[in-house]
């Protein structure tokens, strides 16, 4: 009852509030005045006390199916860590500095072995293996994995917070800056809708085939006419189509496929300022030491016959346009933190008594490694067997674990309308489970990453040993267009929306056409970070890139990764 009475606080006293942002707004004061009095430290000890509560674990498994009841108290617990986590983890602008100091306390809190002598992420991830060995099956995985990544994004930082660090570090460690941020890139960049299909990229290959074909004849009749007139002037307008013909950037591509076919003769008319659209790659190219070295010795093997090994210096013999092109090399060359990361462990592996002892600096990501790194494999392979359950395109085992214990009711339904609910609940609770997961090891692999080469490569190669790849491959191999545009969502029964308003009555009609949103940013969010997992677990990987290319040929799905944009 006092739990009850400490998550009523916590959301906000609704049944008080007369509309939405009056419930929010009391959300958030009963949720810091919450965090003053030292309640996080006590909810933290009662979870430990459930988590170590074997008459309950043992009644679960001897239960045959596993319903909401089973997980009453867990399922409390987690709904107010989670709400004050998620709550203090934004900043507003009108917090006092009372406020703002709570949060910074709270999130070093969090990132240090405060709790158990551990981080309180390690204590999330022994519930997730835990519940994946068997011996906990009335665990709220849903609830569990929202509050780890959710925990992990307060203590160790979102994405912007990680650009920061990446400028500190590489200023700490005498590098240059970085030659932009690449959060503000991606968000400028316009979105593009690759082919759908295998017969869809043949034919946009042939029709560009056939238009630089025109291109080239269009140009070979003038060139055949400026020698038969040397006094021709130039046109501005008659350049710029020439630009545009052989303009092959991304964003002039879709324009210029088909616009012999389509537009129609073009019409004089007067010089007017175009439209510039910028040209090449949004973002500045990097190239690294090892391309220099693999271009100079290729050269050499060619024109003179020999190497030098790692010298990039020497260019005696070298033809003139190779010593132009080493210059634009070097001109864009990046050195990146790994890299320096890299030789710093190879200068200790020479000289381990010289060298002496190395220093590394206890930021939270370093104390969170620390604490996964004794159980790092189990959990890895804890988190995708959760995942493998939650994607739509794996069948029901009977091996298989069962994630739908804190939405299954005690009782199943005998009607129509509550069997197409508990659908729509059974279908968002996996969606949800799959973003979690994801979020939580996209981040971890791109703060371990930042924190030390050799961590984040010790975990992407036990996510591999863990058929990561395979995984990723077959969550996309189905419709990702039906995936992006599902609504498995009721959006009047969300909080606080339920309990300000008068709930309509809820009809099939209503369940089957489901809320006003064209996408599903759950579900796209999703795809955006499996597949970043899978280009991280595979980049300057050959042997990766390998297996991942069989699969897709083995399972068909070479052509489902261009569907994942559109």
């Amino acid at each position: 009852k006092v739990a009850r009475a400490i998550l009523y606080m916590a959301q906000g006293t609704f049944g008080e509030c007369n509309s939405e942002e009056e419930v929010q707004q009391w959300m958030r004061y009963n949720i810091f005045l919450l965090l003053e009095v030292g309640t996080f430290t006590a909810l933290v000890e009662l979870l430990s006390m459930e988590i170590d509560n074997s008459a309950a674990c043992s009644n679960a498994v001897r239960k045959p199916a596993i319903s909401l009841a089973d997980s009453t108290d867990l399922r409390v617990l987690l709904n107010i860590m989670y709400l004050m986590v998620e709550t203090i983890r934004q900043e507003m602008d009108e917090d006092n500095l009372e406020w703002r100091a709570l949060r910074e306390t709270f999130r070093t809190d969090l990132g240090v072995s405060l709790y158990n002598n551990e981080p309180f992420s390690v204590m999330l991830f022994g519930m997730v293996t835990k519940f994946c060995s068997g011996h906990a099956p009335h665990f709220p995985m849903k609830k569990v994995l929202l509050l780890l990544w959710k925990t992990v994004l307060l203590s160790l930082g979102g994405f912007e917070d990680l650009q920061v660090l990446k400028v500190k570090k590489r200023e700490a460690l005498g590098l240059p800056p970085l030659p932009e941020d690449s959060i503000k890139v991606i968000r400028n960049m316009r979105a593009a809708s690759p082919p759908a299909s295998a017969s869809d990229l043949i034919e946009q290959q042939q029709k560009r085939a056939r238009r630089e074909h025109k291109a080239l004849m269009k140009q070979d009749n003038l060139d055949a006419y400026n020698e038969k007139d040397p006094y021709k002037t130039d046109d501005p307008r008659e350049d710029d189509d020439d630009n545009d013909d052989n303009d092959n950037s991304i964003e002039a591509e879709p324009f210029s496929l088909e616009r012999e076919e389509v537009l129609p003769p073009p019409i004089p008319h007067p010089n007017t300022e175009r439209l510039s659209l910028p040209k090449g790659l949004p973002w500045a190219p990097k190239v690294r030491e090892k391309d220099i070295e693999m271009f100079l010795e290729s050269s050499r093997s060619k024109f003179i016959g020999y190497t030098l090994g790692n010298d990039t210096d020497t260019v005696v013999g070298l033809p003139r346009p190779i010593h132009e092109s080493i210059k634009t090399l070097k001109q864009h060359k990046y050195v990146s933190v790994s890299e320096i990361q890299i030789k710093k462990e190879e200068e200790y592996l020479k000289k381990p008594l010289s060298a002496g002892d190395e220093e590394f600096d206890l930021t939270p990501a370093e104390v969170l490694y620390q604490g996964i790194l004794p159980s790092l494999p189990q959990y890895m392979i804890a988190l995708l067997k959760i995942l493998l359950a939650a994607a739509p395109t794996s069948k029901a085992k009977t091996d298989s674990i069962n994630i739908l214990a804190d939405v299954l009711p005690e009782e199943m339904p005998t009607t129509v309308l509550q069997s197409m609910k508990l659908g729509v609940d059974v279908n968002r609770h996996k969606e949800i489970i799959v973003k979690a997961i994801s979020a939580v090891l996209l981040l971890l692999l791109k703060h371990f990453k930042l924190n030390h080469i050799y961590q984040f490569e010790y975990m992407a190669q036990h996510l591999v040993f863990a058929n990561c790849i395979p995984l990723i491959l077959k969550f996309f191999n189905q419709n990702i267009m039906s995936y992006i545009t599902a609504k498995n969502s009721i959006s009047v029964l969300d909080f606080p929306y339920c309990v300000v308003h008068e709930l309509p009555e809820l009809t099939a009609e209503s369940l089957e056409a489901g809320d006003n949103n064209q996408f599903c940013w759950r579900n796209l969010f999703s795809c955006i970070n499996l597949l970043r997992i899978l280009n991280k677990l595979t980049k300057w990987k050959h042997s990766r890139t390998m297996v991942r290319l069989w699969m897709s040929t083995v399972h068909l799905e070479t052509f489902q990764l261009f569907q994942i944009v559109k």
